[in-house]
């Protein structure tokens, strides 16, 4: 056993700490005072294991000669009860760093799930909307607070308040919510089942969405009217207009032609490819425009600096240019991308073409996986002889009985 140094006073400690070395303090085995490049601090050199180790008490400015004797004295008993202390300091600074590295907030989550899918979105709009809805209605809640801290509590917090009066927008926003919260597990910042999960949670505590969801379908023109829309319509003037008259002759959705190029349409085959990141589906459209929309084409001017087929004042067109042609017209009752439904309602009661024929030129999937998987082909040449019928019957102009008016003839045979 080591012997006990002679217990040095706080003055003669004092004169000590302005010498360089390692100096016995006594008063507790293995205190010393280390002086060394102009810092002084409290060290406990003490047996562990058969091994020396020097253990830091802290500097010599922060604490008195009896406080360093005390934490001397609980050193040595923790030695004793088989309590490495320099492990255990060493432990809890991991622990601390961890715990630090785990503090991110909901805010920076959103951040980095963000980033971290990047590839994903179909178009900044999309990244945008998840953007606004979580800054808007989950940030003021969460958005500053440890990510590792939010529960259910917090997760109703967010939504009760607009469950019930947007329920769309918050049914959005909590599968938003959990896929945020996922990853943050993915990644180690919280741990748990996931507080904003649908199933056998949340929907122990929430109305299902369709419970309080009105189903609300885009506003359809009945297709018998379409002949006399269309007269009204190609008798207006503007981009917007022929955008519009476009997307009902090639019964497309309003971004796919509001995103259309030039480099996409061949005017000499008569064909529209819209490459798969602009479609809904993810997969590339092929779209044979009949004759009309070729007519259509050809008389518009070639906008310099852009490759836009329908340029907007400032790069591509809002779809509020197609809504403001539809309110000029005295029809702010529908929409552009009810022209769809109009076409669908038209292929079904007034065609003898297949279903799945309509629902190809409509860009949506067919049958179910199986069948999808084992489909090659988009029956486009039957889509060609269906899409001139559409433009045809576009081009006519519906009178009670059986008789019909031409308004303008396609010339495509």
């Amino acid at each position: 056993m080591g012997r006990l140094s002679q217990a040095l006073s706080a003055k003669a400690v004092e004169k000590t700490s302005k010498v360089e070395g390692m100096h016995a303090v006594g008063g507790c085995r293995g205190l010393y005072l280390q002086c060394k490049n102009g810092g002084t601090s409290w060290i406990l050199r003490i047996m562990v294991d058969g091994k020396r180790r020097d253990f830091g008490l802290g500097s010599y400015l922060d604490f008195t000669l009896e406080e360093a004797r005390e934490k001397c004295a609980l050193m040595r008993k923790q030695v004793r009860s088989g309590v490495d202390p320099v492990e255990t300091k060493r432990r809890d600074r991991q622990e601390r760093l961890v715990a630090k590295a785990k503090a991110i907030t909901f805010a920076d989550c959103v951040d980095a799930y963000l980033e971290a899918h990047e590839d994903g979105w179909k178009n900044p709009k999309h990244r945008q909307q998840w953007r606004n809805t979580l800054d808007t209605y989950a940030g003021p809640v969460v958005g500053r607070m440890s990510v590792s801290l939010v529960d259910t509590g917090l997760v109703l917090k967010i939504l009760e308040p607009i469950w019930k009066t947007k329920n769309e927008t918050a049914t959005r926003l909590r599968g938003r919510i959990e896929k945020v919260l996922s990853w943050a597990t993915t990644r180690g910042y919280r741990e748990g089942e996931n507080p904003a999960r649908w199933k056998d949670h949340l929907d122990n505590l929430l109305a299902a969405p369709s419970k309080i969801q009105k189903v609300e379908h885009h506003a359809a023109l009945p297709y018998r009217e379409m002949g006399a829309f269309m007269a009204s319509l190609q008798a207006m003037d503007g981009m917007g207009a022929r955008a519009l008259e476009f997307a009902i002759l090639t019964a497309a959705r309003s971004g796919e032609v509001r995103g259309a190029t030039w480099s996409e349409i061949d005017l000499d085959s008569g064909m529209w490819i819209i490459p798969a990141e602009r479609m809904k589906m993810e997969r590339e459209h092929r779209v044979p425009l009949p004759g009309m929309a070729l007519e259509l084409l050809k008389a518009l001017p070639r906008i310099a600096g852009t490759d836009l087929v329908f340029p907007g004042r400032k790069g591509q067109m809002s779809d509020m240019s197609l809504t403001a042609v539809l309110r000029r017209m005295g029809r702010g009752d529908l929409t552009a991308h009810g022209f769809r439904s109009t076409f669908r309602d038209w292929a079904g009661d007034e065609t003898n073409f297949p279903r799945e024929l309509a629902e190809l030129s409509l860009a949506h999937r067919v049958g179910d996986s199986t069948e999808q998987a084992y489909r090659r082909g988009d029956g486009l040449k039957k889509r060609i002889r269906f899409m001139e019928a559409w433009a045809k019957y576009c081009a006519t102009t519906q009178r009670e009985g059986a008789n019909v008016v031409p308004i303008r003839m396609n010339t495509a045979a």
